[in-house]
């Protein structure tokens, strides 16, 4: 019996199939397998949410949310949504979403006919949020909110009793003791092992701290740029200044994460940059993103209230970013950043910038890298398992990025390889190397894939057809080329350098051109000599 060789069919439930954890997080880009131009391979699913924009706990897949902006882990690997347009805390644990803090019922609707919020402390399931925004869970297991239309604090302490630690409700931007200090929008939140709170106050353009001892202080200056906002209408708007804390501007930052050495990350979303606060040299630098001067000094234009957003991966301080919130780091020291409106998941990492999921382009396609859609994401967790899950707020959904590992099981001892996946399938003869492009024996890898094979003579040629429902693709032996039929459609053919052939009995197709002429991402792993074959795009 001659040897089997392999190739490996594998859907997006692949993380079902290997655990649900592909890589830790100390190992997303080290661990990594990358695609042709250079971006982290990643599958895209939804871990919760339907998609309606509504409120509805029960199967994960089938609940429902109102703007989920914010999530977080719990110790036992439960994730909190902030969801902030049902003024709630969820919970998704083991495929099932909970209220975690909030009504469970809506007690108050607007004219029309949505909930409304309230400042409530007491039982979970007694309290009131307003908007919630931000949240984080600290090393004791307690939850802290970023209430944001309460211009508050909150925590949820892990008896399930709600308190405010800070602010109370009114507007302003007083610093203080707890509830007599004042905030403007906090929108996230990020909390020390030694229990200090640093919170991104947005509207007042600040970073404050909450020591310990509940005492509320600002760190930064206060931003005193006029713009008009429409005749006889002025408003204050941030500004932009790196340099010592205490002088330092921001212009509505809204994302918050502290790195390993207990410096804290900040989403200067107004500002387009990622800014990063050094304590020890108390000091604020950019180590991400850049925008156009309007002038020789400014960022804006008269009355701009932000700078200009763009889009562009590469070297970080050439960057560009639209509208970044949430934040995550790493173990290897990167930084993964909701780009919310270049609805993607973006990577800083040794001082590149690169696209790990979603394009410019909104949506919420399912699928592979940038054939992944989103719609506004305003925030991104890595979870303890190594999970990359990602706050879809539009799209009113929880998704899950999971990098592409090769399946443990593929056997290493064979000269080429074509995986997918899930599903070995056994090869009695090799794939082979034709002028650099993989050729494969048509019957095993078509029927693999649901497609029926069938030869038609034409004009003295072998036409190899492959045939699935009202899809069609013909390939010719002898003859370079490949053409997609469809009911009811033009033909699309396609020019290929190499061509089918017949060896011992077996048709040999160029599996790159047939696989992508039905709809499969294509890349070639050098290190392993293997094709890896991904669905790239679906819509749940």
């Amino acid at each position: 019996m001659k040897p089997f060789t392999y190739i490996v069919i594998t859907s997006m439930a692949m993380a079902t199939f290997l655990g649900g954890s592909f890589v830790s997080a100390s190992g997303l880009s080290a661990n990594a397998l990358f695609a042709g131009n250079g971006q982290i391979m990643a599958d895209i699913t939804t871990h919760a949410g339907i998609g309606d924009f509504d409120d509805k706990d029960g199967d994960a897949l089938t609940a429902a949310f109102r703007t989920p902006s914010s999530i977080a882990e719990l110790p036992d690997g439960s994730i909190l949504v902030a969801d902030t347009r049902n003024h709630v805390i969820r919970k998704i644990s083991k495929g099932i979403v909970t209220t975690f803090a909030g009504p469970e019922i809506v007690v108050k609707t607007n004219s029309q006919g949505l909930p409304t919020g309230g400042l409530v402390n007491g039982k979970s399931s007694q309290s009131l949020f307003n908007e919630p925004t931000g949240i984080t869970v600290d090393v004791k297991g307690n939850v802290w909110i970023a209430d944001a239309a309460n211009n508050a604090i909150r925590r949820v302490d892990t008896n399930g009793q709600v308190s405010t630690v800070a602010g109370n409700g009114l507007i302003g931007n007083k610093d203080g003791q707890g509830t007599d200090a004042t905030f403007n929008h906090p929108s996230d939140i990020a909390v020390t092992a030694n229990g200090t709170i640093y919170v991104a106050d947005s509207l007042n353009h600040v970073i404050r701290k909450i020591s310990p001892s509940g005492d509320v202080s600002t760190l930064n200056t206060v931003s005193t740029r006029v713009i008009q906002i429409r005749p006889g209408e002025a408003s204050f708007a941030g500004d932009f200044l790196d340099g010592n804390l205490s002088t330092a501007k921001f212009n509505e930052p809204s994302g918050l994460v502290l790195d390993s050495i207990g410096n804290l990350y900040v989403s200067d979303t107004g500002n387009q940059r990622i800014r990063y606060i050094d304590f020890k040299a108390n000091t604020v630098s950019t180590v991400a993103g850049t925008t156009a001067l309007m002038d020789a000094s400014s960022l804006y234009s008269k009355n701009d209230l932000y700078a200009a957003g763009d889009f562009l991966d590469g070297d970080a301080l050439q960057a560009k970013f639209d509208f970044p919130k949430g934040l995550a780091v790493t173990t290897e020291g990167g930084l993964l950043i909701a780009d919310s409106l270049n609805h993607s998941v973006r990577y800083l990492l040794n001082g590149k910038v690169t696209t790990l999921a979603g394009t410019v382009k909104t949506g919420e396609a399912d699928g592979v890298e940038q054939a992944a859609e989103f719609y506004n994401p305003t925030d991104v967790l890595v979870t303890e398992q190594g999970d990359i899950v990602v706050a879809d707020a539009f799209n009113n959904k929880i998704r899950k990025i999971a990098p592409y590992q090769l399946p443990k099981y593929v056997p290493n001892n064979q000269p080429i390889k074509v995986v997918n996946g899930s599903k070995l399938i056994e090869f009695d003869a090799q794939p082979e190397n034709q002028s650099g492009r993989t050729m494969v024996p048509i019957r095993a890898i078509s029927e693999a894939l649901g497609y029926e094979v069938k030869y038609v003579e034409q004009e003295g040629k072998t036409i190899v057809q492959l045939v699935k429902g009202e899809v069609t693709i013909e390939l010719t032996i002898g003859h370079e080329g490949v053409t997609r039929k469809e009911v009811n459609k033009s033909d699309k053919k396609k020019d290929t350098d190499v061509a089918p052939y017949v060896k011992q009995n077996r048709t040999y197709v160029p599996v790159r051109f047939f696989a992508e002429e039905i709809g499969l991402n294509v890349e070639w792993d050098a290190v392993h000599q293997t094709v890896i074959l991904r669905t790239k795009s679906f819509v749940k």
